[in-house]
């Protein structure tokens, strides 16, 4: 996993929490990197696990609450880091559409040893996309707040249904509000 959304998870928890809190579940998390990350690095997904288990317990915050919380975060940021991403995109189903053909397209060229989840999406109608998630990371809870963060840096508001697929998939159903 590439380090970018380590440095960011960091930034997003200090912002929340303090910096005591970055060092005491950095430090309970017994991480082979020692927590010390840079956005270009490549880091074992297990380590942001770990990390948020370890906020979760600090925080009495459920594990796929503060990673749909992270997805949100992630998600401005990146679109503020990466603004060619999202300008001149209409609404964010166009946006949700163009993942895997043109967003992870230009992320393999910054980073190309870069492991990315999968999207399949599928237009039902002008406020319908479904969105096919595929990861053997599970991180459909993150993936759940960046969708949410797109909503937000759009200014639409929708309905988003799940329903787990298979042992690697999952559906969203987003449907923007009219």
């Amino acid at each position: 996993m590439k380090g970018i959304i380590f440095t960011h998870f960091i930034q997003m928890v200090e912002e929340a929490h303090g910096i005591r809190t970055v060092d005491r579940i950095i430090e309970l998390s017994d991480l082979p990197s020692g927590g010390s990350y840079t956005a270009v690095g490549t880091y074992d997904h297990t380590e942001i696990v770990k990390l948020v288990t370890n906020l979760s317990e600090e925080t009495s915050t459920e594990v796929p609450e503060l990673l749909r919380q992270f997805g949100k975060y992630l998600f401005g940021h990146l679109a503020k880091s990466y603004p060619q991403f999202v300008e001149g995109v209409g609404n964010p189903l166009d946006f949700l559409g163009r993942i895997e053909g043109y967003i992870h397209v230009e992320v393999r060229k910054l980073y190309p040893d870069a492991e990315l989840p999968r999207f399949e999406c599928r237009r039902n109608s002008p406020n319908e996309l479904v969105m096919i998630y595929q990861s053997i990371r599970h991180f459909e809870d993150l993936c759940e707040g960046l969708i949410r963060g797109s909503l937000d840096h759009f200014g639409a508001k929708a309905t988003i249904g799940r329903r787990q697929l298979d042992d690697e998939r999952e559906e969203f159903l987003i449907t923007l509000d009219a």
